[in-house]
């Protein structure tokens, strides 16, 4: 309806969503907020995942064939109705039926997100693609598997034995996995800030070598890339520079994936467009870094007028939480709603 153009089409929705986040932030006090907002707003990201990466909003039909801003509110409910069949399974399963959510389930739903991600983006829905000729159908059979998988891998990996005697710690609920929870949880998401960086490249230099680009090899390929580069990433933090887990989640990671999200989807990656690779790839990544880390730094400072006085590190690591959660688990998707779902109706043309 406003015929906005990039960049000012997707700097005006990025103010837009943020100060709507904002906004609905504030309805909640941090308990609240760090437990149920957040768990419940995580539980339907990867079915947005799903609609925007898999399907393109071009699935199920009888959405994507509406107009905005009709096409918008069907997908958004779709996720929705996910979230509510989601919610309390993930519950029941992982955190027992307690509530609020404590950190097991609140940390399982987190990385079914990193693996929604890692089944449609990093293996482009491979297999699914290929056994079911229905777009609908390999994309809801490939997210129950996503949700399944990550069961199995959290409780493979995430141990919780550090929160013994902590009011929030419930033994049989502790998978017991190879790993301390946080570094867990903390590896995953800077594993997944890599595949961020590989998306600003364009995916070169894998884009040289036809036979890395066909799947499964790629999806292989890249995730031993995301690995390597995110464990040493991981390791300059926590060995070299000695970082608190929890302080260099929200200072390295999820900024530099919160910064992608607005590079690439805000702006359409349009903002280096006349660019070529690897300059192209470059500029966007210290793009990101910089936008991601001074959006990141803004909420922290918005923190205490959005909810008030939130304590920074161990035990409690109230601050922390709070701005994963608030960048996360609530502007992240709102943003994907406004820029994939709405196409960034009304700032934009209508389709």
């Amino acid at each position: 309806m406003f015929g906005l153009k990039q960049p000012v089409l997707g700097i005006a929705a990025a103010i837009l969503v943020m100060t709507v986040s904002l906004g609905f932030i504030s309805f909640f006090d941090f308990p609240t907020f760090g437990s149920w907002v957040a768990y419940l707003m995580i539980c339907i990201i990867p079915m947005q995942i799903v609609i925007g990466v898999t399907w393109g909003t071009n699935q199920p039909a009888f959405a994507a064939k509406q107009k905005q801003p009709v096409k918008g509110i069907l997908l958004a409910a779709l996720t929705l109705l996910a979230g509510v069949v989601v919610a309390p399974t993930y519950l029941a399963v992982s955190g027992g039926n307690i509530t609020p959510p404590g950190p097991v389930p609140s940390h399982a739903i987190i990385v079914s997100v990193v693996v929604t991600f890692w089944a449609t983006i990093v293996f482009g829905a491979w297999p699914f693609k290929t056994l079911f000729k229905n777009d609908v159908v390999a994309g809801v059979a490939m997210l129950v598997a996503c949700y399944v998988v990550n069961l199995l891998l959290f409780r493979l990996f995430f141990d919780y034995t550090f929160l013994q005697g902590a009011p929030v710690y419930v033994a049989s609920l502790d998978p017991h996995g190879m790993f301390t929870a946080l570094n867990a949880l903390v590896f995953y998401v800077t594993s997944l800030s890599i595949m961020f960086l590989l998306l600003s490249f364009d995916l070169w230099p894998l884009t040289k070598f036809h036979a890395v680009m066909q799947q499964p090899v790629l999806g292989i390929v890249w995730t031993a890339v995301c690995v390597l580069l995110g464990g040493l990433l991981f390791w300059i933090g926590m060995r070299v520079v000695q970082m608190d887990v929890m302080v260099f989640l929200v200072t390295v990671p999820i900024p530099y994936i919160f910064g992608s999200i607005i590079v690439l989807n805000m702006l359409q990656n349009s903002a280096m467009a006349k660019l070529t690779q690897p300059v192209k790839g470059i500029a966007n990544a210290l793009l990101v870094a910089v936008i991601g880390t001074g959006l990141a730094q803004l909420y922290r400072g918005l923190a205490p007028v959005v909810t008030g006085t939130l304590h920074s590190g161990p035990p409690t690591y109230e601050l922390e939480i709070w701005l994963a959660s608030a960048l996360l688990a609530v502007t992240f998707p709102f943003l994907i709603f406004f820029a994939e779902f709405f196409k960034f109706w009304p700032l934009a043309k209508s389709e």
